[in-house]
């Protein structure tokens, strides 16, 4: 029987490279490396140091991305490889907002050209920084990868601010999908 050479990242996504979603909740390969491959705060992917400039690439090396704690790796059916992330490995670059109220609907589409819709599977969050408070806001975009709302879409959600009354807290946030998403109290 012939010995097959090692598979590499590139090898195993090929495999998987006309597939919108491949299952990588299935795929738990015993073949754990790292790699120079890191996804900086701005959105970009760079490999060795060096960007990765092909899009095409880069939306590939998206669909094969899971994080397990507070790590992230390329996942294939026979290796996975450690990468670094800065903050999140997306961004939110576009809100489309439908209705009012609580019957309003905010979509996100990401860098990735994924699209979402914030509601209870895919929460809206906000972190402050302690020294600043400048806010950061996210969303879920999928199986525990998140995206950070850029700043032209974070006016954008601004915007939409309203006051809500949640567990005796006045808060302002904003609505979508019937929940509520708080942001900052208002009694302070």
């Amino acid at each position: 029987m012939k010995e097959q050479a090692p598979y590499s990242l590139l090898t195993g996504l090929d495999r998987v490279k006309d597939k919108s979603k491949p299952p990588i909740h299935l795929w738990n390969p015993d073949n754990v490396k790292d790699i120079d491959m890191e996804i900086k705060i701005s959105g970009e992917w760079f490999y060795l140091g060096t960007p990765i400039n092909r899009q095409r690439l880069v939306h590939l090396f998206a669909s094969v991305l899971r994080r397990e704690g507070d790590e992230y790796f390329l996942v294939t059916p026979v290796e996975k490889c450690r990468i670094r992330v800065e903050d999140v490995p997306f961004l939110a670059v576009l809100l489309t907002v439908s209705g009012e109220g609580r019957d309003q609907l905010l979509t996100f589409t990401s860098n990735m050209a994924e699209e979402v819709q914030a509601d209870v599977e895919h929460p809206l969050r906000f972190e402050f920084d302690p020294d600043t408070e400048e806010p950061s806001p996210y969303i879920l975009v999928r199986d525990r990868l998140e995206a950070r709302l850029n700043r032209s879409v974070y006016y954008q959600l601004a915007n939409l601010i309203t006051e809500y009354r949640l567990e005796d807290v006045d808060w302002l946030g904003v609505w979508s999908n019937g929940t509520f998403f708080p942001i900052i109290r208002n009694d302070l």
